[in-house]
């Protein structure tokens, strides 16, 4: 039963094939009806099977699109067939005979359609409704179900059992996306720093002072600064005197200061204290003396 007009040409891609559900009676309605029904609606499928009877009837040639799917997506792929199957979303099309489904999937293999589901079974009705209808899934090729279509809003063909259709050994689960191989390069070594004033050595590091022994002072604006126990000024010193001055930076000298920054008077100091003299001896009186 040829058509007049079909979907156009086909624009190139991983072979594949949607299966549909035509909402009516395989045991009443016939192949030859569905097709002449799709014929006046102008939505012509690749074949139109009724898994009953095993009757099938081919409207479009696979070199074109078919126009049961609407946009460009039917026209993706060197092979995008539609097989619209005679039965009812609600109850799946693999609970029946299947007679001559065998004839169909020889004709798939012979061009080039996978017997794998990337998008995994098809939904039931009416949770298909929602199904991902990824684009991924759909670039790979294969078999997929019209509610797995992306941009179809379609629940069939229903919960079917993948692996009637396409064999004992069809994983029912999605193909898990290809995970990028590591790299077998060795990691690049970390550059060391360049000593620029000198080379440390072990002398070098013996001779520096312990950070133990190290008390902190302020100074350099206010900047902590770490001077060795050893080397640390008695007293306050010139360092402290021009941070508490807000300076910044310690002074050599607060004569050579900015006359902002002079100080008004000079600094206390402790004096340490006297030493004490000792008492003249007392004179003994005349009656002790001998």
């Amino acid at each position: 039963m040829p058509v007049k007009q079909d979907g156009g040409a086909l624009r190139g891609g991983a072979p594949r094939v949607v299966w549909f559900s035509s909402e009516s009676d395989p045991r009443v309605v016939s192949a030859r009806s569905v097709a002449a029904d799709l014929l006046k609606e102008q939505t012509p499928a690749h074949l139109v099977w009724n898994p009953c009877s095993g009757e099938i009837v081919q409207l479009v040639p696979m070199t074109r699109a078919g126009g049961l799917m609407e946009g460009s997506v039917g026209h993706e792929g060197r092979v995008c067939a539609q097989v619209l199957v005679v039965g009812h979303a609600r109850d799946p099309f693999t609970g029946t005979l299947l007679n001559r489904l065998d004839t169909i999937m020889k004709w798939l293999d012979a061009w080039g359609v996978t017997r794998r589901w990337p998008a995994g079974p098809p939904l039931p009705s009416p949770q298909s409704y929602h199904s991902r209808r990824a684009r991924r899934d759909w670039a790979r090729g294969g078999h997929f179900g019209a509610s797995q279509v992306p941009g179809l809003h379609r629940p069939d063909p229903g919960g079917i059992d993948i692996r009637r259709v396409t064999g004992p050994d069809t994983p029912v689960t999605a193909l898990p996306r290809q995970r990028p191989i590591p790299s077998q390069q060795p990691a690049r070594p970390v550059p060391a720093l360049p000593l620029t004033d000198a080379t440390l050595t072990d002398a070098t590091l013996a001779d520096a002072p312990d950070p133990a022994d190290a008390e902190p002072t302020y100074a350099n604006g206010g900047r902590l600064t770490v001077l060795p126990r050893t080397a640390a000024p008695v007293g306050p010193t010139v360092a402290s005197v021009a941070y508490s001055l807000g300076t910044d930076s310690p002074l050599d000298d607060p004569v050579d200061a900015p006359t902002s920054h002079r100080l008004s008077a000079p600094l206390a100091t402790t004096a340490p204290p006297p030493t004490p003299t000792p008492a003249p001896p007392v004179p003994e009186p005349a009656s002790m003396r001998s």
